[in-house]
């Protein structure tokens, strides 16, 4: 269950917005990375309570992420200012009302008397709380997530220009892949699943940027590729939004030998959708 607001607890709780506390603060923050098959969900989180984080070190409570979106779904996290989950995408779906939130749980019978962090409300009745097993000593704030991921698409403009020289030309400009057709019926316009259709064409626009993206960050050595997570982001804009895109998908390598393995992710397998939509046409008929 995702709280929101104080609920009726018999005993203090830490919440960012109750007085329970001198000083409540307990709050999430949740970056969220995915490939074709899982997500990768890093919890950064920090609460305010010296004597909740000695409970959570010497493992007499957990922390536990609450999932909320077609259902709830609980996750224990290790003892870790940065702990990280992997959760496979067939267990959970990720939607534009997906809500988060950290509870802290006691794994075994306390009482407060050593509690040195509550309200001074409590001073002289804290040795008198006791908390059995399995309740609930915090709630951090929620964390709404909003649908909004990077798409492959979304690098791409297109345009028709008869004059080219070929049918199709793949133009890299500052800030997107421009895929350039000699004429509208290059597009599929008008045919069923037009948008599929048009693929091929993104994934030689992936091809061509990628390829500029090693020459540009490591000119040097460019048969050795470039380790993602260990470079600074680029300074061009279509260059950073393919860094970004990359990031989020977990790609840490980029490289002539793997290109193919990076389109495949963070097209989210671009080419097996169109072979559905061609497959698609011919049923069809």
């Amino acid at each position: 269950m995702i709280y929101t607001k104080k609920a009726n607890f018999p005993y203090p709780i830490l919440m960012n917005f109750t007085d329970d506390y001198t000083d409540a603060r307990f709050e999430l923050d949740v970056n969220i990375r995915d490939n074709s098959d899982e997500y990768i969900v890093d919890v950064m989180w920090d609460i305010s309570s010296k004597y909740i984080t000695e409970l959570l070190r010497n493992k007499k409570a957990s922390l536990y992420l609450i999932i909320k979106s077609k259902d709830n779904q609980f996750y224990e996290l290790q003892y870790s200012r940065n702990p990280q989950i992997i959760i496979p995408k067939r267990k959970l779906c990720i939607n534009t009302r997906t809500v988060m939130q950290l509870i802290i749980q006691v794994k075994e019978d306390i009482d407060f008397s050593n509690n040195y962090d509550l309200n001074t409300f409590y001073e002289n009745t804290k040795s008198e709380i006791c908390i059995k097993k399995g309740n609930a000593l915090g709630f951090s704030n929620i964390v709404v997530f909003d649908g909004s991921q990077n798409k492959p698409l979304d690098l791409f403009e297109r345009k028709v220009d008869k004059d080219i020289k070929s049918d199709v030309e793949i133009s890299l400009g500052t800030e997107t892949i421009l895929i350039i057709y000699k004429n509208e019926e290059l597009q599929f316009s008008g045919i069923q699943n037009s948008k599929e259709l048009n693929y091929p064409y993104i994934y030689m626009g992936l091809q061509k940027a990628l390829m500029q993206f090693i020459y540009h960050n490591n000119p040097i050595s460019v048969e050795e590729g470039i380790q993602i997570d260990e470079m600074d982001p680029p300074g061009s804009a279509l260059e950073l939004k393919l860094y970004s895109l990359m990031q989020a998908k977990n790609v840490t390598e980029l490289s002539m030998d793997n290109m193919d393995e990076v389109i495949y992710k963070i097209s989210d397998n671009l080419l097996a959708r169109y072979k559905d939509a061609v497959r698609g046409l011919g049923n069809a008929n």
